[in-house]
């Protein structure tokens, strides 16, 4: 019994640190997001990105470079570009390029897996993009374009502004501008809390409680595979990421581990690059764009990340550049909380975050956020049990003592 509780206090503690890990890229994010929803309009988005051609893939690869965030919040901006005009293979370029071409993410992938697995990262994210272009072309009929645009569109607020294409610094300086990007700042984290929630904690207990042979066993073929089993390592890669969501931060220890048992470089890389083709990344989409896109894009993503690693596998290979398994460091334990950037960066953020919700407080007041619909007060139910699970796991060593006092 002892024993459980001592995995339920470190399935929390896991759970936060995650959260707390990856929050001040949430904020930006959703920050960034806010900024383009109510400073650009619709006709410079258009101008700009409405054309699927190379420049305009290049730019919203750039601008998902430069804004590099997590899964959500980077779901949150190419959904604010799409409604604005962008077209489909520049929203989602700015999507793969802010999850996967991102620094923080390279440095804890050096630390825990060498510089062999940073070089597949970045190229793998460029590969990512080249080859979602290529299967959207190929597959453009399909693509509910239109109808996703609308849904996307109901998300904008009539009052978010952007009509004016050359007075967005001017804008800055105005409180009832501020005030719509507090609003679409507080929407922003409305949408997807709960997904969050569910996510994050379920994501700690998996790490806990779910042993790494588990994980071994679904990848066969070892770190020389042949192709089939190197295809179904890609492909398993994405299923077990799909269910776990540790994210593509929290994942990589994780990835540290598997790679260090046996794991093929394709088959990690499949698994590191899952991080938008997991359950609630699918939810989040479908209540963006609808379901028939969502799942669009999940089946583009999922085909296009496969090809990629076995690419990336094969590609390092014939370059004699695939790391050995001496080269992976051991991961046993992970500090969370410590006293280095992500503190400082949370500060600020937390001091941001607060600023606004308190400002939508006050002007427009904010709602409880359950949503309408059965599965909207389901998960609602589960997130508020999360919190449950959370706040007694954390305090567990204190129930500990006082029952044993």
């Amino acid at each position: 019994m002892n024993g459980f509780l001592e995995q339920w206090h470190q399935a929390a503690i896991t759970a936060t640190g995650l959260f707390w890990t990856a929050f001040w890229a949430f904020a930006l994010g959703y920050f960034v997001s806010s900024l383009i929803q109510v400073l650009v309009s619709a006709r410079r988005m258009r101008q700009v990105m409405g054309e699927e051609g190379p420049r305009s893939v290049a730019l919203g690869a750039f601008f998902g470079f430069i804004s590099s965030s997590c899964s959500f919040a980077a779901l949150s901006g190419t959904r604010a570009l799409f409604a604005k005009g962008a077209g489909l293979v520049p929203s989602l370029a700015f999507l793969l390029a802010s999850t996967n071409l991102v620094v923080e993410l390279g440095i804890i992938i050096a630390v825990f897996l060498g510089w062999q697995f940073v070089v597949g990262e970045y190229l793998g994210g460029l590969l990512l993009i080249l080859l979602m272009w290529l299967l959207v072309k190929a597959t453009r009929r399909l693509a509910p374009v239109y109808e996703a645009r609308e849904i996307a569109l109901q998300h904008e607020e009539n009052s978010t502004g952007g009509g004016n294409d050359s007075g967005a610094a001017v804008a800055m300086f105005s409180a009832h501008t501020w005030r719509q990007i507090a609003g679409r700042y507080v929407m922003e984290w409305g949408m997807v809390w709960k997904d969050v929630t569910v996510g994050f904690t379920v994501a700690g207990a998996i790490a806990v409680f779910v042993p790494v042979e588990f994980f071994e066993a679904l990848f066969i073929g070892g770190q020389q595979p042949q192709f089939l089993d190197l295809l179904a390592q890609t492909v398993v890669g994405p299923i077990a990421a799909f269910f776990t969501f540790i994210g593509s931060m929290g994942n990589i220890p994780l990835a540290a581990v598997l790679y260090g048992n046996g794991v093929a470089f394709g088959g990690i890389m499949a698994f590191i690059f899952s991080d938008l083709v997991v359950l609630p990344v699918l939810r989040v989409n479908a209540r963006y764009y609808g379901w028939r896109m969502s799942l669009y894009i999940l089946m583009v993503l999922l085909v296009a990340l496969v090809a990629t690693s076995l690419t990336l596998h094969y590609g390092f290979a014939a370059l004699d550049l695939l790391p050995t398994q001496d080269a992976v460091k051991q991961v046993v334990t992970r500090e969370y909380f410590r006293f280095d950037y992500t503190l400082w960066l949370n500060i600020v953020f937390l001091l941001m975050s607060g600023g606004l919700f308190a400002w939508k407080s006050v002007t427009d007041g904010i709602s409880p956020g359950m949503g309408p619909g059965l599965v909207e007060k389901t998960v609602f139910c589960l997130a508020m049990l999360c919190y449950l699970w959370l706040a007694l796991g954390l305090v567990m060593p204190v129930l500990q003592s006082s029952l044993n006092g």
